[in-house]
Parts: structure tokens; C-alpha cells; sequence
């Protein structure tokens, strides 16, 4: 089973993690930081806004099951891509909406997801295509933190449950838990 890989970024990545791991073909998805200038930042400097970096996952797929296409429709369906250097209450350049392809193919359906979603947003998507860098795991206790104490964190519950009823609603077929409460 040949495995592609997806970097992006769409503010908190506890839940854009949330969301991919439910993907029908995701094998795995891991919290980090990419795009900064330091290297091996913590998550206290990058939650300063001063690293350059920003949150961001790491999305391991099968192409075969789910396209890159598909990951990026997801991506734009699950996320707010209009607004600049934030999502809801998350501020700075840490959180900002950002696709960081692996190659110049990754790039090109990019550009074509930002086109073929645009039509579905009220204000224009800045959702920036970045070069790839170099990406730094986030520390341990951020990985597969929906499943563990991100179910008691106040936050994740408002943010995380309408994020997955949209994928389960808008990309049924793409769900691994269609039909399942958040």
C-alpha cells in the first residue's frame, strides 16, 4: 500500500487532528510545527508568535482509498480558510491557514482545491501555499489529544464536534465514524 503524505495547517491542530483521523484512507496523523525559523520549537515559543512556525499536522494517507484532492476539500470544508492568521478565538501567524506541499504536483492541486472551493466561502480564501520545511513533532502530550484529555478540555468541546458532524455531513462516504456522535 503506497502511503503520500499532506501538510497543512488550519489553526489548533488538536483539532485538525481530530478531524483527519476520522478520514476513510488517513493512517495516521501527528501534531507539529512547520514554516518557522528556530529550530526544535516548543509549544510554548510557537504559542508566542514569535517562531514563525505554525501548527500544523502531518496527515499519512493511502492515495488509492483518498486523493490529495479529497484531503484538501476536507481541509477547506473543516476550517474557516478566510480569515488571516486565525481561527475563532486562536490568534497569530502560529494559527494561520497554510498548505505545505511535498512536491510540485502537491502544489499544482493546491492551487486548483483554493479555485474549486472559493465559491463556497462568503470572503476570499488566504490560505497560503508555503515550501515545504523542515517539521517538528509537537511534543507527545499534543498527539492523539482528542481521544485522550481533549474530550474534557472545554475548548475541544466547542470546537471539535461541529468540525467532525461537518465531515460526517458533507463527506459521509469519507467518514470512518459516519453516524457516530462526536
Amino acid at each position: 500500500m503506497a502511503q503520500e503524505q499532506a501538510i497543512l495547517a488550519g489553526g489548533c491542530f488538536w483539532c485538525t487532528e481530530a478531524v483527519f483521523k476520522d478520514v476513510i484512507g488517513v493512517s495516521s496523523v501527528e501534531s507539529g510545527y512547520i514554516g518557522g525559523h528556530i529550530a526544535n520549537p516548543t509549544y510554548k515559543q510557537v504559542c508566542g508568535g514569535d517562531t514563525g512556525h505554525a501548527e500544523a499536522i502531518r496527515v499519512t494517507f493511502d492515495p488509492d482509498v483518498v486523493r490529495y484532492g479529497d484531503i484538501l476539500d476536507i481541509f477547506f470544508a473543516t476550517h474557516d480558510p478566510t480569515q488571516l492568521n486565525r481561527q475563532g478565538n486562536d490568534i497569530g501567524t502560529q494559527y494561520r491557514s497554510a498548505i505545505f506541499p511535498a512536491d510540485a504536483a502537491q502544489e499544482a492541486e493546491a492551487r486548483e482545491a483554493i479555485a474549486r472551493n472559493a465559491g463556497g466561502w462568503p470572503g476570499t480564501i488566504v490560505t497560503t501555499i508555503e515550501p515545504l520545511s523542515h517539521w517538528y513533532p509537537a511534543e507527545d502530550y499534543h498527539q492523539d489529544y482528542w481521544e485522550g484529555e481533549g474530550r474534557s478540555n472545554p475548548y475541544c468541546i466547542a470546537v471539535i464536534p461541529p468540525k467532525l458532524q461537518k465531515l460526517r455531513k458533507s463527506f459521509a462516504d469519507r467518514a470512518k465514524a459516519a453516524g457516530a456522535s462526536a
